[in-house]
């Protein structure tokens, strides 16, 4: 590693200077707890990643926050954590045609909720990239998955 300070992410070791060209998706709670400041909630490994890596959400992602918004489970417009994601943390929502995602997603046989379905497909068609997620599921059935 040239003597520099390499972290295992996964069955990975990452290094922290060379991981920038590396793409890393954030599942709807990482993004959430990411724009509420709940820094907190969000793993170790996981934090090593999303700082080492160019941060993406799906779109699916800020349709979910919606739902939840809509639904009073979450106090923040998602319009507000969009803009508070990409102004502080420079993440920025994935611009992947809807229907190559949705190709990818046909293959996700094992979960029955649309958004992880799509969340994990949108991080596997796009080169199959890392998804940050706390969801044991997600990390069951995506290899990619780091918590």
């Amino acid at each position: 590693m040239d003597g520099r300070d390499g972290k295992r992410v996964g069955e990975r070791l990452v290094d922290p200077l060379t991981a920038k060209a590396e793409i890393a998706y954030l599942d709807t709670d990482v993004a959430m707890w990411l724009a509420l400041g709940s820094l907190e909630q969000i793993s170790p490994t996981a934090a090593l990643l999303l700082e080492a890596a160019d941060a993406l959400i799906s779109p699916m992602v800020l349709v979910e926050l919606e739902l939840r918004f809509e639904k009073s489970r979450i106090e923040m417009p998602t319009k507000d954590i969009e803009r508070k994601l990409s102004n502080e943390n420079g993440i920025r929502v994935c611009d992947l045609p809807f229907s190559t995602i949705a190709g990818a997603a046909l293959d996700e046989k094992w979960t029955r909720d649309p958004f992880d379905r799509l969340i994990v497909a949108n991080a596997k068609a796009n080169g199959f990239a890392w998804l940050i997620s706390a969801d044991e599921q997600m990390r069951k059935h995506y290899p990619r998955t780091v918590w």
